[in-house]
């Protein structure tokens, strides 16, 4: 398979197996415990029925939106990921460049594999941070004082990870930051000869935007569960989110809202947008879709507050229902890891220009001109 044979996001899934060792798929691929809530994200799509009108004259459309204060072509984002490096050599570099072609908002994670300065000097398209609550407070005031600097347009702060998840997979593997060559995944290395190769001769695998702070992740490698349980802040709860919104003083998003009244809590405390997310069903199985939960949020707060459906998406009228939901914008982050995956800069740049089209040839067939006008009465629940 090549990668002019990727004409769906399921199609640069398979590609990117065929090229990854089994625990680096594993690790983009797999989700906690029974993975439930993982085939529950995109599976929710399926269960409510677009209704489209005809004779409307759709020759020229218009697909843009302002998300965050900044004008977007598409009402697509890319959610920050972590340890990109792991998945291609290019990592974060490829994701930036490709959203830069298309106009699109991108993040990178705490745990990026390039640096927050590499990513300013690469693109002036949108940008925004995805930050763990470290317990080390002054690697939590390093970070955001560095986005500052660098120009971030935005930080996320990331609330559904205090701790990990139990992502069995990972587990069975025994996949690493940074990736160690296991003697039960040797084979699978050894016959990936591109991607082994890349890792070990290339540059060094880094988390730039932590190792001032802490050897984990660069210098010694942990599990991404260890990670989490031993580094990030357990304690931290709404006073953390409203100081460290005042601490950035910027355009603030909080990732992973899942109830009506965290997300009323959201805009007590001036949040200026919530990512509905279950992070892509890694943390809590047996959680909710988040395009399931997204009438009860968009019904809580009233307006208020920007709403983006984070998770499940793999298709361009995927992102049209969620608009039809009341969601402001769509967004996804394994949507671009398979085809960064698969082939790096030009898989990322392929996998968006196909979700455009599906974004364009769905309004046109449901007879829209303008994403305003997706509302609610174009859906039907089965």
């Amino acid at each position: 398979m090549r990668l002019a044979d990727c004409h769906n996001i399921e199609d640069f899934r398979a590609l990117a197996r065929a090229r990854l060792p089994f625990p680096v798929f594993d690790y983009i691929d797999g989700a906690a415990d029974d993975e439930i809530t993982r085939a529950r994200n995109t599976a929710a799509f399926a269960e409510v029925d677009l209704v489209p009108d005809v004779l409307a004259g759709v020759e020229h459309i218009d697909t843009s939106c302002t998300i965050l204060g900044r004008r977007s072509p598409l009402p697509l984002m890319l959610s920050p990921t972590a340890v990109q490096r792991a998945f291609h050599w290019q990592g974060e570099t490829a994701v930036a460049r490709a959203a830069a072609k298309f106009g699109l908002w991108f993040g990178i994670s705490s745990l990026a594999t390039r640096s927050i300065e590499e990513i300013a000097a690469l693109t002036s398209g949108p940008k925004l941070f995805q930050l763990y609550v470290h317990k080390d407070k002054g690697l939590n005031d390093h970070m955001i004082a560095r986005c500052k600097a660098a120009g971030f347009d935005a930080l996320a702060l990331t609330v559904d990870t205090i701790v990990s998840g139990k992502r069995e997979r990972c587990l069975r593997s025994g996949f690493t930051t940074p990736p160690r060559f296991t003697t039960r995944a040797l084979w699978s290395y050894a016959t990936r000869p591109r991607w082994t190769l890349d890792y070990l001769l290339r540059e060094r695998f880094r988390l730039p935007n932590l190792e001032t702070h802490v050897a984990e992740g660069t210098r010694k490698a942990v599990s991404i569960a260890e990670y989490f349980n031993t580094m990030l802040d357990v304690s931290m709860d709404w006073e953390t989110a409203a100081r460290i919104r005042e601490n950035w003083g910027g355009t603030f998003v909080l990732k992973g809202v899942m109830s009506a009244g965290d997300a009323r809590r959201a805009v007590e405390i001036g949040a200026d947008a919530i990512m509905i997310s279950n992070h892509g069903g890694r943390q809590l199985d047996g959680s909710r879709a988040p395009f399931d939960q997204l009438p009860e949020i968009v019904d809580a707060v009233g307006g208020k507050i920007e709403i983006i459906c984070d998770g499940g998406i793999r298709r361009g009228t995927h992102v049209l229902k969620a608009l039809c939901s009341g969601a402001s914008a769509a967004s996804g982050g394994r949507l671009y890891l398979y085809a960064l995956a698969a082939a790096g800069e030009a898989g990322v740049a392929r996998a968006l220009a196909i979700l455009k089209d599906e974004i364009e040839r769905g309004m046109r067939l449901m007879g829209v001109k303008h994403i305003a006008e997706l509302t609610p009465d174009r859906l039907r629940r089965r």
